[in-house]
């Protein structure tokens, strides 16, 4: 079921699928994602699961937002949306979705059942000499006008997904040719893409800020590791132990490495998401302590 929804003072659009009463898996993507980035996963978890994607204000077919990307924005579209599910959630958050995941699990353990992050954005000492995302936003805004006055949005938007899944995914697009231009040929999604990247660090230093004050509840959690797009064996090992220690902050933390698969692990590798969630979700309600490494790829 698609639809629009208000969540922390902006619309979402909203995709929900599965039995009312499964477990709720929250299914949101990373810079410039849409929900159907989720397909697969969804498919593999709709006949036990309660899947609800969402875009963010400005991506997929949500309308622009109302307030600039924020930690704060993003966390209260989350917090509503949890609630809104009518009981625990398990957040599945892609790249730099990560953030508000996380921070939701620290300020409101009470909606979160357990967590899983697909290659998750992580920055071990962020630093920002000057707020200016917020400043910044009406001039990305003014550019999403142009690219729709102009038309070049219906040509650079779907380029520019192509250019970059053809970097962070083996296995390609997972929506039609007819869909992705329905999306990313609206300038609001370069607009909102752009806006993001400029909030990033800041976000990213607000949750930095966040972890002194807010410990980590002790809920299930998996991190899935992509290192197939990491250029060199260095970076791909400090990413490695840059997860490692994401997953060490739940007493019920798993990592998972793929060596051979990249970024868009939703698109490539469904079914270990998709394993991920079904283990939060589990009659347990625990993960191992061990972190497993896996040569999963293409």
């Amino acid at each position: 079921m698609s639809r629009v929804e208000y969540a922390g003072g902006e619309q979402v659009h909203v995709v929900a699928r599965g039995p009312a009463d499964g477990p709720v898996a929250l299914l949101t993507t990373g810079l410039g994602g849409a929900w159907f980035d989720w397909t697969r996963v969804v498919d593999l978890l709709a006949g036990r699961h309660r899947t609800i994607a969402f875009d963010r204000p400005g991506l997929g077919l949500s309308p622009a937002g109302h307030a600039p990307p924020s930690l704060r924005r993003d966390l209260r579209i989350l917090e509503d949306l949890a609630e809104a599910a009518g009981t625990p959630v398990v957040p599945v958050a892609h790249s730099m979705a990560a953030f508000p995941a996380e921070a939701l699990a620290r300020l409101r353990p009470d909606l979160v059942a357990g967590l899983v992050l697909v290659d998750p954005s992580a920055e071990r000492d962020p630093r920002v000499r000057l707020r200016k995302a917020a400043a910044l936003t009406p001039l990305t805004t003014a550019l999403a006008r142009l690219l729709d006055a102009t038309r070049l949005a219906g040509i650079v938007g779907p380029a520019g997904r192509r250019l970059v899944l053809r970097r962070t995914s083996r296995r390609g697009d997972v929506a039609s040719p007819t869909l992705i231009r329905r999306v990313y040929g609206r300038g609001t999604v370069a607009g909102t893409v752009l806006a993001e990247n400029l909030a990033y660090r800041e976000m990213a230093l607000d949750l930095h800020r966040l972890r002194r004050r807010r410990p980590f509840p002790p809920v299930p959690l998996v991190v899935l590791t992509a290192l197939g797009d990491q250029r060199t064996r260095r970076r791909a090992e400090q990413w490695r132990r840059t997860h490692e220690e994401l997953a060490a902050m739940s007493p019920h933390g798993r990592q998972v490495v793929f060596r051979d698969a990249r970024h868009m692990l939703m698109i490539d590798e469904p079914d270990a998401v998709a394993a991920a969630v079904a283990e939060v979700t589990g009659p347990e309600g625990t993960a191992g302590a061990a972190p497993e490494d896996r040569a999963c790829g293409g």
